[in-house]
């Protein structure tokens, strides 16, 4: 059995979106030759969304190793509020220990505290011993490089700059790249010809059957966020001004219907859950501004907190019908999709007419799959008002690619990664 050595900074019980690839992993790596161990910041340093419900789906026997971080109020003085930063020091005397105590053949670094990742070129020139990068998200972007100041993220220079330098460091000096998407991995090797020839993939993530069971059984314990008597849509996820041109189209149609249906469309409610990584109570909203714009503040509801992965999961279930806004990021490619399409409910998304998604979205067999700029009105209206008496049904899914984007086939093809790297990097 090979062994692997996960780096995942945030992991269960924390409720963050960059460890759900490994969470859902981690049930099947043995059956496919490897032996997985986890490093991760003890959640008492992080402060994050906890879902204790997470920790029910992971393998019994299962080796997690906990680090320390340094305290947020202080290192907050400082500007370092990231966990990736604060954990750093821990992370390397941690990992040092484990790789003097066993031999690894792997580390993989699954996360998006992308900083965490340059002690992969370390411990590689130290133990000898190659490490992949899971980039779920681009690294070092100029996506925000000249938009207006309020349009960028905060401490934008900052980890703009801090990137910068970083990335290089340990792209340069991997032996494998995971991808959620082909332009990360085209990207990162135009940028850096040196990796051009390292073994490469790109593995969505999957769809999770045992949450199913794990909300059903707990869906008592989450206090309902929907309004009853009313159409509910339902979007649970980051929000952004980035996705203001996949909501317009929406908004303008839901704006339109009031104006000449009031009576159908006022039974209609937009939820958009989640929408802020900020702490608790401090999230600043990006979806009612639009909304207020467009005149159907009452139809539409922002809640900037996160909730927990099995309450997400519950309240989909109890919507009407699920919505997906996307990017205006051509890259950006909607890892929630897979939990959206396994809960049978009517599934409306829009997204840049480049994505991937969209290719994705098609494969299932969803059927109202729009890019922003080519949407109609009436085929959205026409979703609304279907929606309001009760005419719509959700879509059939292709079986094969259901079985082709599961989280067990995901696993699978990161175990072919895995494998390639080690030959590769044989003597």
């Amino acid at each position: 059995m090979k062994q692997l050595l996960i780096i995942s900074p945030y992991f269960p019980p924390c409720n963050a979106a960059d460890m759900q690839r490994v969470r859902m992993s981690l049930p099947y790596f043995a059956a496919h030759g490897w032996e997985a161990e986890v490093v991760a910041v003890d959640p008492d340093y992080t402060d994050i969304v906890k879902d204790e419900l997470l920790t029910e789906s992971l393998p019994p026997g299962i080796k997690i190793h906990r680090v320390k971080a340094f305290d947020k109020k202080w290192t907050a003085k400082l500007g370092l509020g990231s966990i990736a930063l604060r954990s750093l020091f821990y992370y390397r005397k941690k990992v040092n220990a484990l790789l003097k105590a066993k031999q690894y053949d792997l580390i993989y670094f699954s996360t998006t505290q992308f900083p965490v990742c340059v002690l992969g070129a370390y411990w590689k020139k130290r133990f000898n011993i190659p490490y992949v990068i899971d980039m779920q998200d681009p690294w070092h972007s100029d996506y925000y490089q000249g938009k207006p100041r309020d349009l960028q993220p905060k401490k934008y220079w900052f980890s703009y700059h801090l990137n910068k330098y970083l990335e290089p460091v340990a792209i340069k000096n991997s032996d494998g790249l995971i991808a959620v998407s082909d332009r990360y991995i085209n990207d990162l090797k135009k940028r850096y010809p040196r990796i051009s020839a390292i073994p490469s993939s790109t593995i969505t993530f999957g769809a999770f059957e045992p949450d199913l069971q794990i909300a059903a059984r707990n869906a008592g314990r989450f206090k309902p966020i929907l309004y009853p008597g009313f159409k509910n849509i339902v979007y649970i996820g980051r929000g952004g001004n980035d996705m203001h041109k996949a909501l317009i189209p929406l908004f303008e149609a839901l704006k339109l219907g009031l104006a000449t249906e009031q009576e159908t469309f006022q039974q209609i409610k937009l939820y958009f859950i989640g929408t802020s990584y900020a702490a608790i109570g401090r999230g600043e909203p990006t979806v009612l501004p639009l909304a207020e714009k467009y005149g159907i503040l009452d139809n539409v509801i922002e809640v900037t907190d996160r909730i927990s992965y099995y309450h997400t999961l519950c309240t989909l279930q109890q919507a009407d019908a699920l919505f997906i806004p996307g990017s205006d990021d051509p890259k950006y490619t909607a890892s929630k999709i897979y939990t959206y399409m396994s809960v049978p409910k009517p599934l409306l998304t829009i997204f840049n007419k480049e994505s991937s998604a969209i290719g994705i979205l098609k494969q299932y067999g969803i059927t109202r799959v729009y890019n922003y700029d080519d949407v109609s009105p009436s085929d959205l209206m026409a979703f609304l008002i279907q929606l309001v008496k009760g005419d719509l049904l959700p879509d059939t899914y292709n079986a094969a690619v259901l079985s082709k984007y599961s989280a067990e086939t995901m696993t699978l093809n990161q175990c072919n990664l895995f494998n390639r790297v080690i030959v590769s990097d044989a003597p």
